[in-house]
């Protein structure tokens, strides 16, 4: 083998002190074996030839190759040469060969290495099982490639989201829901992987009533509520209640008065409930005409018709007050003197407005 080839001498040792003899020169060794020429690398899609030399003369100058140790069967062979047509990175690894008749006698090994883009792009997601709104999850990127991929994008759906081998989403949303995907870019082209959904779980949230039929409520008719609301999973339960009451009042998405009556009267909400929580609704009210609705305006209009009222007569005497002022005429006070035949009252100025008294006193005799 090539390790042997070296320059071998003949050492001779005797019985006396100091009687040792090295013949030099000595015989030089030269080994002539197979080895392999071949492009140290080569990309993917081209075409390669890898050589088996030798200088001995070979009575069956037939070659086997190997790659990694195994025997090539699926090669194209020429004489001495392996053909490698539209290289692919399975194709990089380790290759030697042998001549038939001394296949334990093989060549020193020659690595081949393929470079090509991205493949086998993938995505894990930690933690697996569920994940609940509010919590962590990271996604991380993998794949093959060389050279090694210098480059991770990530997406949601269509969207660029982050980038780096890991993303994280710290305190999830229900809005983090949907299909993210990691695009792998090196030197010679990029490669996206398929999409993992996300599905995050969140208790009920929007929780809305409606009420049909719209517009006023007669007494006598039938009213249906109907709880809407947002979770994930979907809601399972439906619960009713009546705002001053210690127990539900109905179950379902749908709850129905049936002939509605001044006890019906009030506020409503409806609690929705899945895997992950429960959530109230805000107050809905349920009153027929004619209760209290009539009621509070017949009150209304009351109070503002005993409002008009005094509003009139405070300013019809602010009115009055003001005109008698211009007019300089001011009611008079009427005396009685009896000690006095008659009394006169000072001549008021003609005014048809005004009241006007005469009294006249007589002694008594």
């Amino acid at each position: 083998m090539k390790k042997d080839e070296h320059e071998y001498c003949i050492r001779i040792k005797t019985d006396q002190e100091k009687q040792r003899y090295l013949g030099r020169p000595g015989i030089t060794l030269t080994v002539t074996e197979l080895h392999v020429e071949a492009p140290g690398e080569v990309t993917e899609g081209e075409t390669a030839a890898l050589t088996c030399r030798t200088t001995c003369s070979l009575t069956d100058p037939t070659f086997i190759w190997y790659k990694d140790g195994c025997p090539l069967t699926t090669k194209t062979i020429k004489n001495n040469q392996l053909h490698l047509q539209t290289v692919s990175s399975a194709d990089a690894g380790s290759y030697s060969c042998a001549g038939r008749g001394s296949q334990h006698l093989h060549s020193t090994a020659h690595s081949l290495r393929v470079r090509y883009s991205p493949k086998k792009v993938s995505v894990s997601i930690s933690p697996s099982g569920e994940i609940v709104e509010c919590s962590s999850v990271t996604l991380t990127c993998s794949s093959d490639g060389n050279p090694l991929v210098k480059n991770y994008t990530w997406f949601k759906g269509s969207t660029s989201v982050g980038k780096g081998k890991i993303y994280s989403i710290p305190n999830i949303r229900s809005e983090d829901s949907g299909e993210y995907t990691c695009q792998r870019r090196n030197d010679l082209g990029e490669r996206r992987s398929t999409a993992v959904q996300i599905n995050v779980l969140y208790p009920p949230k929007n929780i809305s009533v409606s009420i049909s039929p719209s517009g006023e409520i007669v007494e006598g008719s039938s009213v249906t509520l109907t709880c809407t609301s947002d979770g994930n999973p979907p809601v399972k339960i439906y619960t009713w209640f009546k705002e001053g009451g210690t127990s539900p009042v109905g179950s379902g998405q749908n709850y129905s008065i049936i002939n509605i009556t001044a006890d019906h009267t009030g506020l409503y909400y409806c609690e929705a409930q899945n895997d992950h929580g429960a959530q109230r609704s805000a107050g809905v009210p349920v009153f027929f005409k004619g209760y209290p609705v009539i009621l509070y305006v017949s009150v209304g209009v009351g109070l503002c018709f005993i409002f008009f009222i005094f509003l009139t007569a405070v300013l019809w005497r602010f009115s009055e007050s003001w005109r008698k002022r211009q007019d300089g005429t001011f009611d008079q006070p009427i005396y009685a003197n009896e000690g006095q035949s008659h009394h006169s009252a000072r001549p008021p100025p003609e005014d048809e407005s005004s009241l006007y008294a005469k009294v006249a006193v007589s002694s008594r005799h």
